[in-house]
Order: structure tokens, then sequence, then C-alpha cells
């Protein structure tokens, strides 16, 4: 069945283009399941026997030396300080995360939480293991530098990656093309990207060539990325053409090749685009070109014969297999009237 404005409009990434393009919120509840309560009551429990050593040792009933006393207290304090973290870390995933429908921003949230946690737990064992802050932040800083300089491209790759999550030029299970590499993403780390590869050097059409394909996050700013699979209009406009003769009957083709275009895609191309024109005119996008219907044109080809070109809408997943099962029925149309249709015959066929 044709899918109705009403339910591609519910759809999370429809849902968050349009809130991003008219600025609509919508809240959903979150509850915490079995397992993540467990977790943060283990976190209290934790805490708490961190916080009960702690005055203990502070009070003197456990007879130790004080500079063991000294170890322990800094220890706790950093177990306690790690415990606070990993509780905030879940309680953010839980009912911050939680609330985010789609997948792959989920999970690239999630990372970012991951990275965050391991800095700041990072920075609480140094602040442990070293008593002057002053030499722990000097060292730091003289270290920073010397990796800075020596990890430039990664640094660079780093920042990119937060470009991505920001701006979001693809996410997780686009089809995009980048540079010379086009297929579907299936990995965006802090570093590099991976793509599943279609087409390439072995293959023709957008069938997957099997390949994978990894480059640096830097490249996203420095390359054209085409991006096939924006939620409010996940399609493609793909195209056939043949050569004819000028003398052909060209109102019998172009009214051929539409009608087998039609019957083959069927009317669910029109219900799509209609609907996303109702979705376009929430938004500021001028979408007075979508056209709803295959389209004929005519072009004068640089071989002495006319081009009839057939243009339609398609899923980019579904554009090879669809435009070979078309080549077949327009052929079989067009060949049964020869006396309208005139192909190049012989050797410039």
């Amino acid at each position: 069945m044709p899918e109705t404005a009403e339910e591609i409009s519910q759809q999370p990434e429809v849902r968050k283009e349009l809130q991003r393009a008219t600025g609509e919120k919508r809240r959903q509840k979150v509850k915490a399941q079995g397992r993540d309560k467990l977790w943060f009551i283990a976190h209290t429990l934790i805490l708490g026997a961190c916080i009960v050593l702690y005055f203990l040792l502070g009070s003197k009933l456990i007879p130790l030396p004080q500079a063991t006393v000294d170890i322990s207290e800094r220890i706790l304090r950093g177990a306690a300080l790690i415990v606070i973290v990993l509780a905030i870390a879940q309680a953010a995933s839980v009912y911050g995360l939680g609330r985010i429908e789609d997948a792959s921003t989920r999970f690239t949230l999630q990372r970012i939480v991951h990275l965050v946690v391991a800095l700041l737990i990072a920075l609480i064992v140094v602040s442990i293991i070293f008593v002057n802050w002053y030499a722990a932040v000097a060292a730091l800083g003289v270290g920073s530098i010397i990796i800075g300089l020596a990890v430039q491209t990664p640094m660079k790759s780093f920042i990119a990656w937060i470009y991505i999550l920001v701006r979001q030029p693809f996410r997780v299970g686009d089809r995009i093309k980048i540079g010379d590499a086009t297929g579907d993403v299936i990995d965006v780390s802090y570093l590099d990207t991976t793509l599943w590869e279609f087409g390439g050097q072995y293959m023709s059409g957008d069938h997957p060539s099997g390949r994978l394909i990894k480059f640096p996050n830097e490249k996203v700013l420095d390359e054209l990325i085409y991006n096939y699979s924006w939620p409010l209009f996940p399609y493609i406009w793909n195209e056939i053409k043949f050569n004819v003769a000028y003398n052909s009957d060209l109102e019998f083709i172009a009214g051929t090749m539409q009608k087998v275009t039609e019957e083959e895609l069927g009317k669910e191309m029109i219900k799509r685009v209609e609907t996303f024109r109702d979705l376009l005119a929430r938004t500021p996008v001028d979408e007075l070109e979508v056209h709803e219907r295959p389209r004929v044109i005519f072009r004068v080809s640089e071989n002495t014969w006319l081009e009839a070109i057939v243009r339609y809408i398609v899923a980019p997943r579904e554009a090879g297999r669809i435009k070979t099962r078309l080549i077949k029925k327009l052929l079989v149309a067009l060949n049964a009237a020869p006396d309208k249709v005139m192909f190049p015959a012989g050797a410039n066929r």
C-alpha cells in the first residue's frame, strides 16, 4: 500500500528532519529498564562504601601509617569520582540518548559519551598519581604539544568526526559518494569512516562489490559529498535512453515509454512524490520541479540519432534492478511497432 503523508511524517528520520527545518519539538518519556536500575543500585552501593571507608580512615578507627592513610584517601576520592562519572554517563545514556529514535545518531552519541567518560577517568587517575597538580599540568602540556605535532592528521580526522556528528553530511546507513568512493556507510569512528562499496572497479551498476572502503574523516573537510539518503526524499531520478531515427513517430515513442514505465512502477511513484510534496511544503524548500509521473524527453545525439529518454524516480538501492526490468519491457513494446520506431541497424546498432 502506498504510504500516506501522515505515515511518512511519523517515520523517525523524517520527523527529525522536519523538526530541524520547522523547529517542531516532540517529547518522549523514557523509563529505565531493569538492567539499568541494577547499575544505578551498584553505583550507589559502591559510592556509599567509598564514603564510609573514607570517614573511617579520617577518624583513625583503622590504625594505619599516615602515608598509607593519605594514599588510601586519594584512591577512595578517585574511586568515588569515577563512580559518579559512570553514574552520570549511565543516566545520560538512559534518559538522554534513550529519547533519540534514530539508531545511527544514538550510536554516534554513545561513542561521544564513552570518549568523555574515558577522558574524565584518565584525568581522575592522573590527579591520584600526581599530588602536585602544577607538575602534572606542565607534564601534560608538554606531552600534548609533542603528541599534537606528531599526529596532526589524526587530530584533523578527529575534528572532522565532530563535524560529521554536528553537521551530519552523512550517517551510518546512508549511501554516499565522496571523491572516487561510493558506498553505504557502515561505520563512522573517531578517525575514519567505512563504506560498503557498490559499483567500483570490478562491477557496473549499483550492485555491491564486496569490498570495504576506509577513508580518514578529514576527507569530508576537503571533498564534495553526495548523499543519496536524505530522509525527507530518499529517492533519486534515474533515466533510460534509446537512440532512434529522426523520422520515427516521436509521439508514439513518448506515449509508449511513459505508459510502460508507469505500469512498471505503479501508482506508488505518484503517491510518494505527492506525499513528499506535502512534507516539503512544511519547509522552505521549493518542490515545484518534483514531477510525480515519468517524463519522456528527446535530445539530439552526437551520433546523428535522437535520444529518447524516460526519467523516473526510484530508491537508490533499487535503481539497477528496476532499470534492467524496464529496459526489457520497453524494448518489447517499442520493437512491436517497427514502422513507428526505427532503431540503429546493422553495424551501427
